[in-house]
């Protein structure tokens, strides 16, 4: 069986594709787990499997395609700059429909992860695909407040883990505007999805480093649920532990996509 397939689904009259990764060792008969993989905005999935390194994990990963935003730029819905074709809700949907029919992965064990944009989209995904995702991780995430009407209040407990840098200079750490679209404090939302899962509402302070500090809501209302933030002092915007990006700097003190499947390993689906 090939370690990576390539695939077409039509989602609203529009094509739309994704690539499959199988892990070595996958032989079909036992259940892996599924990651669905999104990139950032511009971000190819090809770069985003280089630098992040997901496809090295003992999983079957998805890596989905964007589609050319207002801008002419790959993207996600949700941003100002997405494409108004853009029903990256439904295609998640359709992927995991597919993969799982074709696939032997484990449906208590499927997970979403996303940079920046991508990151947005994953945070969406927690409240309108419930029950679909054991746990969600996001990287320099952008939470458009235009996103809002698509990520309703939602009841619906979800475990995340984020990663994100002080000195981002594309998504402040204290919200801001970029091409057009405005996004809050980060440290609010996260505190939100945290508020939602009805976790205590004082987080732990645990420093990982002199840069590096988490912050963690460990004791949720919604029973197996966990939130937990990274903050990087100093960090840009840039995948923790990936040296793809140039010279190692501040954020690759602390290496995201092991802490990643750490968490992930940790939070089966239990609904």
């Amino acid at each position: 069986m090939p370690a990576n397939t390539s695939h077409t689904t039509r989602v609203d009259g529009v094509d739309r594709t994704y690539r499959v990764h199988l892990p070595a060792g996958y032989t079909g008969r036992s259940p892996m787990p599924l990651i669905l993989a999104y990139p950032g905005h511009t971000e190819s999935p090809v770069s985003f499997e280089r630098y992040t390194g997901l496809s090295g994990l003992p999983a079957v990963v998805a890596y989905p395609d964007g589609l050319l935003g207002t801008d002419g730029e790959l993207s996600w819905q949700g941003a100002p700059y997405s494409s108004p074709k853009a029903d990256d809700i439904a295609f998640t949907s359709a992927i995991l429909r597919e993969v799982r029919a074709t696939t032997c992965v484990d449906r208590n064990r499927t997970f979403a992860v996303g940079r920046s944009n991508g990151g947005g989209l994953v945070s969406m995904l927690a409240c309108r695909l419930p029950g679909q995702f054991a746990a969600y991780a996001i990287v320099n995430g952008a939470f458009y407040d235009q996103s809002r009407p698509y990520c309703p209040s939602s009841k619906a407990p979800a475990s995340i883990i984020d990663f994100h840098g002080t000195a981002d200079p594309v998504i402040h750490y204290n919200g801001g505007t970029r091409l057009g679209g405005r996004y809050g404090p980060l440290f609010d939302v996260v505190a939100s999805w945290a508020r939602r899962d009805g976790c205590v509402t004082t987080p732990l302070q645990v420093p990982i480093n002199t840069v590096v500090t988490q912050f963690d809501w460990p004791l949720c209302s919604a029973l197996g649920s966990e939130v937990a933030h990274y903050r990087i002092a100093g960090g840009g915007h840039v995948w923790p532990g990936s040296t793809t990006h140039g010279q190692p700097g501040v954020s690759d003190t602390v290496s995201a996509t092991p802490l990643i499947w750490q968490f992930f390993s940790r939070h089966p689906l239990t609904l």
